[in-house]
């Protein structure tokens, strides 16, 4: 009940959180074909500093980092923190929890990772952009349960839950391939620091520390070790998210105990008529605090961090992530663009590789009877939910940008024409996604027991 409960909020606040990243990614792409163009991309070239004496936390090398530096790998690395938090709780009380439970999602997303990663190189063969063969792996949760979400109660909650769970899977394949495939040279001694003040995080974290300040303050110090180490510090909020305690430093029991302990100094005479103001007395002032206190005790630092994140994330970090990266400039692109080259590699990765990977592998454990079929899901919805796991947008870009984003002029063009990829391949799978949905889903909801 209480993963149902988190599968329905995540939906809730990615569908939400979807229509601002719409906004922002339909923004980007109108100002980078007006007049303002040259200000929108000279924007995100500016040097951006937090600096104390000859320190500026906010550097790289020596170099302070621009504007899209600073959002790609320092808001971003928040983004993967929260990740983090999602990830280590699916894997304690969600739908991670059990390896018979999750293992056809589990299957799906492997399968969806790999074959988008296959067919983009067998496309991109003898080609000079193989270093992006993992940008069409990715699915993007947001803009998948957005759509999932536009359909309402006709979807059954275990195709919900299916696609949730996928997509966790899937941020953790995509965690794996950047810290693989996309750290440069390592600066051992920054990297032995790194691990010191990391060992301290998880001895904080088996020791019930409860700060938000304390995971946030030793989080930052990683992540400028591993920025400046050679690892991508996107990874830094990942390993940082699972030093975070799952348990409250109260029981529940203790809470419930605090408040029936404290409830009896607000007599019930006292307070009949409400529409009087009262000044309460210091002891029932106190009272208040101490069971204030106890609230922010009996919620785990991993869910109240979680929670809070949530819009930051949502409305701010992920819309200004695509705001700064989808500007798409068309002057020195033709539509047959999209019908060749890395463009055309990542619109069949997307759309076609993705749909095949989860699919077929689907198909395979349920055939041969490893796992059921989900309650509620039919083959015809199982395929359409599995088109939009094509929707890879938001990491497909950051991946895009880890590929090409150091490799000069030769890099922009390929940038520019793998955003054209992303976003066509994405928008496609969204669009097919949810016609099939909307044609193979009942049109009279059934009710499921919740």
């Amino acid at each position: 009940m209480d993963s149902l409960y988190a599968i329905k909020k995540s939906i809730k606040n990615y569908a939400s959180g979807g229509n601002v990243l719409i906004v922002a990614t339909l923004l980007a792409f109108i100002l980078a074909n007006s007049p303002l163009a040259d200000l929108y991309f000279s924007w995100w070239a500016q040097p951006v500093s937090l600096q104390i004496g000859g320190f500026n936390l906010f550097s790289h090398g020596g170099e302070p980092m621009t504007v899209m530096a600073f959002i790609n790998d320092a808001l971003m690395a928040i983004f993967f923190f929260a990740i983090g938090l999602e990830i280590k709780r699916e894997v304690l009380v969600g739908e991670l929890t059990s390896l018979k439970q999750a293992l056809l999602p589990i299957v799906a997303a492997i399968g969806g990772m790999v074959v988008p990663v296959l067919l983009f190189m067998y496309v991109g063969r003898g080609s000079d952009f193989l270093r992006g063969s993992a940008i069409p792996m990715a699915t993007d949760i947001a803009f998948s349960l957005g759509v999932l979400a536009m359909l309402g109660k006709r979807v059954p909650i275990a195709l919900k839950i299916f696609l949730t769970t996928l997509a966790v899977v899937d941020d953790i394949g995509g965690i794996l391939v950047i810290a693989i495939f996309y750290s440069s040279h390592i600066e051992v001694t920054y990297l032995l620091y790194a691990v010191g003040v990391f060992l301290a995080l998880w001895i904080g974290g088996r020791a019930g520390v409860n700060s938000k300040m304390f995971y946030f303050i030793l989080g930052g110090v990683v992540w400028f070790l591993f920025l400046n180490s050679g690892i991508h510090p996107t990874i830094a909020g990942v390993l940082v998210a699972f030093c975070v305690p799952a348990k409250p430093v109260l029981a529940t029991s203790h809470f419930i105990s605090t408040i029936r302990k404290e409830i009896v100094n607000f007599p019930q005479e006292q307070f009949a008529d409400t529409d009087q103001s009262i000044m309460l007395s210091k002891e029932q002032l106190n009272c208040l605090k101490s069971i204030e206190s106890a609230s922010d005790k009996v919620i785990s630092p991993l869910q109240d961090l979680e929670d809070t994140l949530h819009p930051v994330i949502n409305y701010l970090i992920i819309p200004l992530f695509a705001f700064a990266n989808a500007g798409i400039v068309l002057s020195g692109l033709e539509l047959s663009s999209l019908f060749s080259g890395i463009s055309l590699a990542i619109f069949l990765g997307l759309l076609l590789g993705k749909f095949l990977g989860i699919f077929l592998s689907s198909w395979v454990v349920i055939k041969l009877k490893i796992v059921p079929m989900p309650t509620h899901v039919t083959w015809k919805s199982l395929a359409a939910v599995s088109v939009l796991g094509g929707i890879g947008f938001t990491v497909s870009l950051f991946i895009a940008n880890l590929s090409f984003g150091d490799m000069g002029p030769e890099g922009v063009v390929l940038l520019e024409r793998a955003k054209l990829g992303i976003v066509a391949g994405s928008l496609a799978s969204g669009i097919v996604g949810y016609l099939l949905l909307n044609l193979f889903l009942p049109k009279q909801v059934e009710e499921e027991e919740e």
